[in-house]
């Protein structure tokens, strides 16, 4: 029981309440005992998943793991009405058919985390679809708008004299209401989602359930190690990218992030162990980046299998550290015209810079390499047929081929 308590609060900010999720933990294990449900929702806001999306279905796995049921609710209907958690204006609704496009997405990614025998997929407009507008507004009725707005972003809006739709107060009792018709034994959240999940608490009671134990788990900061991660703030990594991606971003965050990553998405470093390796990085016994590449072996594994993390590592260490053949590096093709394109050009077009004028400052800084050879040179061209590794700096670089536009 306490090994099983300690996997699934690993990472955990909160748990609400522990004793309940002790009592049905050991209700589980006994003679006659049933798997939990563990519920967590995603509204299919965006077609791809990225490693802060995996924070909840790690622990998802987690409680498969010890034997439970996981729940992956898509939320197609919550979809359309626009989740308002954390937004200072009201979130545009997506059509249904973004809403099924992404939901199809979502479902063909997530087991890559869960073990799909033990996983139910639901999609709520399974009970909403089949609600009345009377039955909607039975369900408005078991809170009030005081109440709504208890909640912190709703309450910044009215005293900012900011508009909030009605639509918006139904969120968290849908959300809610989705517990009652999986009939949860616990709801997996961000700690940004606490009001809804508790929401589901309430509702529970009221139709006669047993309340759900709440676990919100820490929203994951991205690659820049201040900002949650997200896809629009482009400090991410989507675990549909290809393993040497997953491998090069993870290298390059900074080394405190680096143990929050390790709480939040390793299922092979214990926490034990890396309390071990904290200590030795601390002490200087061991370099950090030996923990990271450990971190993003993992992680290419888990989304890539084995034999393409091993390749990404290997092209990882030939690129960085000189180690190794680069041919086991991706090639990746770029198009470029007829003439060919300058070598500032030539990194933009390869992603490895934002802009030609940051190439051009990193020209200056002699921080540009073409297979291993600083180039200094802005006017150097590169013309369709060349292949080779492109560097800036230390840890950006690709091997690429150019092909005519």
């Amino acid at each position: 029981m306490q090994d099983a308590l300690e996997l699934i609060g690993r990472g955990a900010d909160e748990i609400l309440k522990r004793d309940e999720l002790e009592a049905r933990l050991s209700a589980s294990m006994s003679d006659g005992g049933r798997p939990l449900r563990i519920k967590a929702g995603f509204d299919p806001t965006a077609p791809d998943l990225h490693l802060g999306h995996t924070v909840l279905l790690n622990k998802l796995r987690q409680f498969q793991d010890l034997g439970h049921t996981a729940i992956f609710l898509i939320g197609d209907f919550t979809g359309m009405i626009g989740d308002p958690t954390g937004k200072n204006v009201t979130r545009k609704p997506l059509t249904r058919e973004d809403v099924l496009a992404n939901a199809q997405t979502y479902a063909e990614q997530v087991f890559k985390v869960l073990d799909r025998e033990r996983t139910e997929v639901r999609f709520n407009s399974e009970w909403f679809g089949q609600m009345s507008a009377a039955d909607m507004v039975r369900l408005a009725a078991q809170h009030t708008v005081a109440r709504m707005l208890e909640r912190d972003d709703f309450a910044k809006r009215y005293a900012a004299q900011q508009p909030i739709a009605i639509h918006e107060f139904l969120y968290p009792l849908v959300q809610g209401y989705d517990s009652v018709a999986l009939e949860a034994d616990v709801e997996l959240g961000g700690t940004d989602q606490k009001f809804n999940l508790l929401m589901g608490r309430g509702l529970q009671e009221h139709f006669g359930q047993k309340p759900q134990i709440v676990l919100t788990m820490p929203l994951l900061e991205g690659l820049d190690g201040v900002q949650k991660m997200s896809k629009s703030l482009g400090n991410y990594i989507g675990i549909a990218e290809p393993a040497i991606d997953i491998v090069t971003k993870t290298l390059k965050i900074g080394d405190d992030l680096m143990w929050r990553w390790i709480e939040l998405l390793s299922f092979d470093i214990p926490m034990a162990e890396a309390a071990t390796l904290r200590r030795d990085v601390a002490g200087g016994a061991l370099n950090p980046r030996d923990v990271k590449l450990r971190l993003a072996r993992e992680l290419a594994a888990r989304f890539h299998g084995v034999a393409a993390a091993e390749q990404a590592v290997a092209g990882w260490n030939a690129a960085v550290r000189g180690e190794g053949d680069l041919a086991n590096l991706p090639l990746q093709d770029v198009p470029v015209p007829a003439d060919g394109l300058r070598i500032a050009a030539l990194l933009t077009a390869a992603g490895l810079t934002p802009s030609n004028s940051e190439a051009n400052r990193k020209l200056k800084e002699r921080a540009v390499r073409v297979d291993g050879a600083v180039v200094e040179d802005a006017a150097r061209v590169f013309a369709p047929g060349f292949e080779g590794v492109l560097a800036v700096g230390k840890r950006t670089f690709a091997r690429v081929r150019l092909v005519v536009a």
